[in-house]
């Protein structure tokens, strides 16, 4: 599967509430690194903020606007 996002996009991540509903994780992120598909086939990301560095899916991801 090829990624969606390119390094240097700014995304937002997404994350479920209490309600299992999906919302946006507070901040926007910069994709620094393109990452082989986990084993569910989703390619995979890191992604960096002011606050720190992590990983992950694309389907986690929306472009920031």
């Amino acid at each position: 599967m090829s990624h969606k996002f390119k390094v240097g996009q700014n995304v937002q991540q997404l994350g479920t509430s209490y309600s299992r509903s999906k919302s946006t994780v507070d901040g926007i992120f910069e994709v620094v690194r393109l990452m082989p598909d986990d084993r569910s086939g989703e390619p995979s990301y890191r992604i960096k903020s002011e606050v720190g560095e992590r990983a992950a899916r694309e389907g986690d991801l929306i472009l920031a606007s």
